[in-house]
């Protein structure tokens, strides 16, 4: 989750301070890693998942800090705009019935947050972008009031120093600006981390950059905003154009984008992509620490390196290095943040359950499929699975064609995805439970985003509906089967 700040206006000598300090960190982070002070062998899991708030239609409610304020627990925290809230899962070692475990604390949570929600009238739901959303709703005024988000907000823009131009081409098109970053808002997700050992870090990395494409294909679930339907996956264009930094001049110079794919596998390990933060991305929040890591070095002590992890916090890579000191001891996580929120429980779980195995199938096979397919076609397969999601084709290596994403799942990495699961010591009953609901999603071809876009067609096409109630309409069936907690391949395509 995002980092408190109290400060949003910077003078240059902040920013000169910070980018040493930031460098600074990063030696000490060298040292560290050097000196064999990172804890390992610990395979532990995390998940965040961020929430849309609503009002009983379906629209979006901002009023998340009255929300905060009666659901009264730090495992709850505000987001970018007023209408989300996010909560994190206590981290679990990744093995026997852990995804029973993720599914249980899951529901509480989010019945908790709908009971409390319920009480001011709203509703909560776990979904990538809401249908309802308007011009309306993603402004300004719905930033949420804290001082992290009007910093971003500021500094984003007069770095930019013009409007955000949004244009997404879908099965229709979407041209529009903005004047803040509350359109990033709409984009919710769910993030999952798995603490890797320092070494290790670059093959699980890569692991992941591969597994992100055929990750969105399968979990695809934000087909609509402003009204447009775009791309299965349309949280992925969204975000990467709504807190872009660069104005047409700089994209078209190569200036690389806050929100980032990245363009290389890693070879040495996870300081190519600390190094990469220091050379290509100016500091959007300079707020400098008074901890001196060397210092804390000396002393024996761990140092938290504040500077380091609030800039890595500030650029969007899909798959982000995190470090953290925990128990007195510094670990390192690997962040995916491809997924979409939703639709239920069940697909939320059996989505990390595809995930983590396949992480450890790809980690495991030889040779690595980095090694058989250039980053340009990881990254390829990757836009090519946000835009038509279960219906996307790929490049995969030792396969001879381009492969449809529901062959793709069925015949190849769900046994993958198996085996590495099977490998860490994964339940097999959770195996087969959470793996089965990808593999009936890959069969029928039904996913978040299929189901939605069959719905909302019928609502306007056979129900005469108008977009706007459309939408209402498709929300209100949405947040019903959610709440009822059956997998979307299951739920039924009513005319």
């Amino acid at each position: 989750m995002g980092r408190d700040i109290d400060v949003t206006e910077f003078t240059r000598e902040d920013r000169t301070r910070y980018r040493e300090k930031v460098k600074a960190n990063l030696a000490a982070l060298r040292q560290l890693v050097e000196s064999g002070r990172f804890e390992t062998g610990r395979r532990m899991v995390g998940v965040e998942m961020e929430v849309y708030v609503t009002d009983p239609d379906g629209n979006a409610a901002p009023i998340n800090a009255k929300l905060l304020d009666r659901i009264a627990s730090a495992d709850f925290q505000t987001e970018l705009a007023q209408f989300n809230i996010e909560f994190d899962l206590k981290p679990r070692r990744l093995a026997g019935r852990c995804f029973s475990g993720i599914e249980d604390e899951l529901r509480r949570s989010l019945d908790y947050a709908h009971e409390r929600a319920e009480t001011l009238d709203a509703r909560v739901m776990i979904i990538g972008i809401l249908p309802t959303l308007t011009d309306f709703d993603v402004t300004e005024q719905n930033l949420s009031a804290n001082p992290r988000s009007k910093g971003l907000n500021d500094t984003i823009l007069a770095q930019r120093g013009e409007d955000i131009l949004i244009r997404i081409e879908g099965d229709e098109v979407l041209e529009t600006t903005a004047n803040s970053i509350v359109f990033e808002a709409a984009c919710t997700s769910m993030q999952l981390h798995l603490q890797v050992d320092p070494h290790e870090f670059a093959m699980y990395w890569n692991a992941a950059q591969v597994l992100s494409a055929p990750l969105v294909a399968a979990a695809a679930n934000s087909p609509f905003f402003l009204g447009k339907q775009l791309h299965h996956e349309t949280r992925i264009a969204l975000f990467e154009q709504a807190t872009d930094t660069r104005t047409e001049e700089l994209a078209t110079q190569g200036v690389r984008p806050r929100v980032w794919f990245g363009e290389k596998w890693l070879r040495e390990g996870m300081f190519e992509l600390f190094d990469e933060n220091v050379r290509y991305f100016p500091a959007l929040l300079p707020l400098c620490d008074e901890e001196d890591p060397f210092q804390e070095l000396r002393a024996g002590n761990v140092p938290r390196l504040p500077e380091l992890t609030l800039h890595n916090g500030t650029i969007y890579r899909w798959n982000r290095p995190v470090y953290e000191v925990s128990r007195g001891r510094p670990h390192m996580r690997i962040e995916n943040r491809v997924l979409p929120a939703g639709p239920t429980v069940p697909d939320s779980v059996a989505n990390t359950a595809l995930y983590y195995g396949l992480l450890n199938g790809l980690a495991s096979r030889r040779p690595h499929a980095w090694d058989e397919m250039s980053f340009e076609t990881a990254r390829d397969n990757f836009f090519a699975a946000s835009r038509h999601g279960l219906g996307a084709k790929f490049y995969w290596p030792r396969v001879s064609r381009e492969v449809p994403a529901t062959e793709l799942l069925l015949r190849h990495l769900l046994p993958l995805a198996r085996d590495g699961l099977l490998d860490w010591g994964v339940d097999e009953a959770e195996i087969d439970t959470y793996l089965g609901i990808i593999e009936q999603r890959a069969l029928t071809g039904q996913n978040g985003a299929t189901w939605q876009i069959w719905t909302w067609r019928r609502l306007v096409e056979e129900h005469d509906l108008d977009r706007p109630e459309a939408a209402r309409e498709l929300v209100r069936r949405y947040q019903k089967l959610s709440f009822e907690g059956t997998p979307v391949h299951t739920w039924p395509l009513e005319s």
